[in-house]
């Protein structure tokens, strides 16, 4: 583990709990300055707060972004209320593209950068009752693309890291115990990914660790789309 000079600077969203903890924590111990604003600082459902933190921000030189928050509400394709399809979408696609076209081009012009979009597993495969999340997720992958050619020439990686079942708070909100223990059974692994695997999986993609991987989603999920 190689640490990064204290004058990095990292953008994380949804950095209080779960899994954004966790990349918050594992950034820091690499010596990585990290920013988590809370929701009371940046609600990313609320476009107004998103413009407030970007004006307030627009000269401050992010290094690292990676935008983590992320929601998903279980509905049927057939009864997706336009309210929770909108929600979804500004939080899990248009809050990663406002808070890129912030702070990427900046990266470009120092001549280095990193961009981390947390995806998941159900942008490649799905299930009943994930149609939005499916579809927002999806399209983070396409935007991860996107950036890498982009912003790739200025120095800029930009990947996409989906992990499987991992076990956070919004994990366990969504599934009873006995669907996790049907998960568990499902993965080979026979467990769900603890948060700080996948957190050292996105400080490598956002440090000098990570030299040529660009413009790809990288799965984690302890083999569970093998099958």
């Amino acid at each position: 583990m190689n640490p990064l000079p204290q004058s990095r600077r990292a953008l994380i969203t949804g950095g209080s709990r779960g899994l954004g903890a966790a990349i918050a924590a594992e950034l820091t111990l690499r010596g990585v300055q990290v920013m988590a604003p809370d929701r009371a600082t940046l609600d990313l459902a609320n476009p107004a707060s998103l413009d407030a933190y970007l004006d307030e921000h627009a000269s401050t030189e992010i290094d690292i972004l990676i935008n983590n928050a992320g929601i998903n509400v279980l509905q049927g394709l057939s009864f997706l209320e336009p309210s929770v399809w909108q929600a979804m979408l500004q939080v899990n696609l248009t809050s990663a593209l406002r808070l890129t076209q912030a702070f990427a081009p900046g990266m470009a012009a120092r001549g280095w950068g990193r961009v981390v979009n947390l995806s998941t597993i159900f942008s490649l495969v799905t299930k009943e009752r994930r149609a939005a999340y499916s579809m927002t997720k999806a399209a983070l992958n396409a935007l991860t693309r996107s950036a890498a050619v982009e912003f790739g020439p200025g120095g800029v990686l930009v990947n996409a890291l989906a992990p499987g079942y991992v076990d956070t708070e919004l994990t366990r909100r969504n599934n009873s115990p006995a669907d996790i223990a049907a998960i568990e059974a499902a993965i080979p692994l026979r467990r769900l990914a603890a948060p700080s695997e996948i957190a050292r999986l996105a400080a490598f993609l956002a440090t000098d660790e990570n030299t040529y991987i660009t413009g790809q989603t990288l799965v984690a999920d302890g083999g569970f789309t093998c099958q």
